[in-house]
């Protein structure tokens, strides 16, 4: 008999239309002879389930159900494509685990945990892991210019501390600039995170659960067009993303088992994507994804590929890995 998936996309934030791409390309992608499934759109005024002709049919938030044609659908797994809230910062999570539903990413807490990007640093510090020289700012604090800057030095980067896709991240090279870079990360969130510049290779690291061990997929180098990797070098063609990585081999030894680490330290499970800058042949851990792009063109199917995974490998897989 045919599970039925419910492939949750959308969300509350910025990245609600990247996420609506992403869960597009897993139900065209998904074998319908395999599993039946549905587009399920999250969003703040309604969760609905979408069919082929765009017509909607409300979803019951009592047991995550439908009703089609008098016909009471129950889900017997989801496939997150939420980027952001409220599926990559442990709400979707919490909820299906109270209704009983396996979902294809991590556990509540660990969203939780990986959204928050001062949390997630300051977690895995004592482990070895290393980041950058970073300072915390809340929304109402004093903003002391002189010691962000003796703490970070310039350039530095200004982050919304749980934002995703770039949004809410500027790179500051001169202090008359530090207050309009707050003032835009502020926008995104209440927290915010202001880290050094580290003059290195960028490289994205996917990691996944994959039957039923833990795979390094193969290593991408980002080299970006404009002035760091924003959200118009990730979505709009202004970067480059080289599959694998042009690193040494002993960058590429150390970024590996770095990245393994940070995945069993956590214990994640289902898709995650970390980004590291190296210092030498040290990688610097920046942030890690636990609900990825899952377009064609995004960085995990990407690696996915030079891996030989396909995109059903990697979507069927995920599902079964929540099943089990």
């Amino acid at each position: 008999m045919k599970k039925n998936i419910a492939i949750i996309m959308g969300g509350f934030s910025s990245e609600y239309k990247i996420s609506l791409k992403s869960g597009n390309v897993v139900y065209e992608t998904l074998n319908k002879e395999k599993y039946n499934t549905y587009r399920v759109h999250i969003f703040t005024d309604r969760w609905v389930y979408v069919d082929d002709k765009g017509i909607e049919y409300l979803i019951d938030k009592n047991d995550f159900s439908v009703t089609v044609d008098k016909a009471k659908i129950r889900f017997d797994c989801v496939f997150n494509a939420i980027h952001g809230s409220p599926g990559e910062d442990g709400f979707m999570q919490a909820y299906l685990e109270l209704m009983n539903i396996p979902q294809t990413s991590c556990n509540m807490y660990l969203a939780a945990l990986t959204f928050n990007k001062r949390d997630c640093l300051s977690v895995l510090k004592p482990y070895g892991i290393k980041t950058a020289e970073s300072y915390y700012l809340n929304l109402g604090d004093n903003i002391k210019e002189d010691d962000i800057i003796n703490r970070v030095g310039l350039p530095c980067f200004v982050k919304a501390n749980k934002a995703g896709s770039s949004f809410g991240i500027t790179k500051v090279h001169k202090k008359e600039e530090l207050q309009n870079a707050v003032d835009v990360a502020f926008n995104e969130d209440d927290e915010i995170i202001i880290e050094e510049f580290l003059d290195g290779t960028e490289v994205s690291v996917g990691v996944i659960s994959y039957k039923g061990k833990t795979k390094v997929l193969p290593i991408t180098e980002i080299v970006s067009d404009n002035d760091f990797f924003d959200y118009e070098a990730k979505y709009l063609g202004k970067s480059q993303e080289i599959t694998p990585a042009r690193i040494s081999k002993e960058q590429e030894e150390n970024v590996i088992e770095v990245a393994k680490k940070v995945y069993d330290t956590l214990k994640l499970t289902g898709f995650s994507r970390s980004e590291y800058i190296f210092k030498d042949a040290d990688p610097h851990l920046l942030e890690v994804n636990t609900v990825p792009g899952l377009t064609k063109e995004s960085i995990l199917p990407q690696q996915a590929a030079q891996a030989g995974i396909s995109l059903l490998q990697l979507f069927e897989n995920a599902i079964e890995e929540a099943l089990k």
